[in-house]
């Protein structure tokens, strides 16, 4: 938008950006189809938050693939408070159970806001323990669907008293690969992410692993070797995650991070971000040549590199290299990793 002017005009000049990268014109959203969608998100008692928004949490908005928009029903102003993420086993023990749920309770007590995936086991117990305090439902299907169903009413007391967070669109049915974007929000919103009760392998552990890629601290509830459940846990704390016991240990990992939401009238977009990582600010002298091209195209590999050490290996004017990335993008050529680094796609 800053080079083009208008969302209008930037939307416009998608298909010749990734042309320009080598790939496929994308097909754009029809517009009749995003003002129907729209309606149905708001007759559902729903709003959209887009990445630009004042509410839009920072943390969230530092992933290098931090969504766009988010689909929301209940209280924007949890997302305010310095956040928590817990989650676990959904066939967790009745005593892990009730350790989220106290947890949860006493985080809240001492001014944070939990986040969880809404699914069985660990992540109800901890909505259910913050719940009358301040609590974010993140779940992978649309706003209006209830997965698992037995937590519909869970469900909806969050969008009632809590906040409830979705990136996809209404009657989308969770799948499989949907819940790897979901744990990522979770991860992403938070200072920390605590784990309680994980058998290796886990989803719990993608969310702790996601977390750590994105700098925010990782803590995990020891647990007895003898229990499958505890081994996930058990071995985060092996490999360097904190072991905690109470709220007390949580919050003093965190109490120095940096929370809150955006400033007002900041933007946080995905291409802001990549900006914010590699120094470049400005759009000024944005003509890329072909040689240009084949010259980042060529310190390009499937080994991951930060956009600074291309700047200096290019000798590229940096607003160059952005727009050439940008083209490499849209066509699908590369993919951004934690940390402002790029690569190509395997």
């Amino acid at each position: 938008m800053r080079r083009f002017g208008s969302a209008e005009r930037a939307l416009a000049a998608i298909p010749d950006l990734a042309l320009r990268g080598g790939g496929r014109a994308p097909k754009l959203a029809d517009p009749k189809a995003i003002h129907s969608e729209i309606k149905k998100i708001k007759s559902l008692g729903a709003n959209l938050l887009f990445s630009d928004d004042q509410a839009y949490p920072r943390l969230l908005a530092e992933l290098s693939n931090a969504p766009p928009v988010l689909i929301y029903r209940g209280l924007l102003s949890l997302l305010a408070n310095p956040i928590i993420s817990i989650v676990g086993a959904r066939n967790a023990s009745a005593a892990a159970c009730r350790f989220a749920k106290d947890l949860a309770s006493d985080l809240c007590l001492a001014g944070a806001t939990i986040a969880s995936g809404l699914a069985r086991g660990i992540d109800t117990a901890a909505h259910l323990g913050s719940l009358q305090k301040a609590t974010i439902g993140v779940i992978a299907g649309g706003i209006d669907v209830y997965f698992p169903p037995e937590n519909e009413q869970l469900q909806e007391r969050i969008t009632q008293q809590g906040l409830l967070l979705s990136e996809q669109p209404p009657a989308t049915e969770p799948r499989a690969r949907h819940f790897p974007y979901r744990n990522r929000i979770i991860a992403g919103l938070a200072a920390g992410t605590v784990v309680v009760e994980a058998a290796p392998r886990s989803g719990s552990l993608i969310t702790a692993r996601l977390a750590a890629e994105a700098g925010r601290h990782v803590m995990a509830v020891p647990g007895s070797p003898l229990d499958p459940r505890s081994r996930g846990c058990n071995n985060l704390i092996r490999e360097g995650a904190t072991l905690i016991q109470n709220a007390e240990d949580v919050m003093e990992m965190v109490q120095h991070f940096d929370h809150g939401a955006c400033p007002a009238g900041g933007s946080f977009s995905k291409e802001a971000g990549a900006e914010r990582r590699s120094g470049v600010r400005e759009w000024d002298n944005d003509e890329a040549s072909n040689r240009d091209r084949q010259a980042i195209y060529r310190l390009l590999s499937i080994t991951s590199v930060s956009v600074d050490e291309l700047i200096r290996q290019s000798d590229i004017a940096p607003s160059a290299l952005q727009l050439v990335l940008l083209e490499l993008e849209l066509a699908g050529k590369i993919v951004w990793h934690s940390g402002g680094k790029v690569s190509l796609k395997n």
